[in-house]
């Protein structure tokens, strides 16, 4: 569970980073989506976690319930 911690709060600094640099310097939509996603493995890979797709949908799925909660 511990790890699930950290994948969250990466996941949220990863977006909230992004945002901040497409509005500082845009790029081709492309180039982020692949510097985000090499940022993403790159996590997983020095934290050893390893997750499914269907693991990681699910996780994807939480996240944005969490979101939408604290929206309210």
């Amino acid at each position: 569970m511990r790890s699930l911690g950290y994948l969250a709060a990466f996941l949220g600094g990863a977006v909230a980073g992004a945002a901040i640099g497409l509005l500082v310097a845009p790029e081709k939509g492309v180039d982020t989506r692949v510097k985000v996603g090499n940022a993403i493995d790159g996590f997983m890979k020095k934290h050893n976690i390893k997750l499914s797709r269907k693991e990681m949908e699910d996780l994807v799925d939480d996240v944005k319930e969490a979101v939408e909660d604290d929206d309210l």
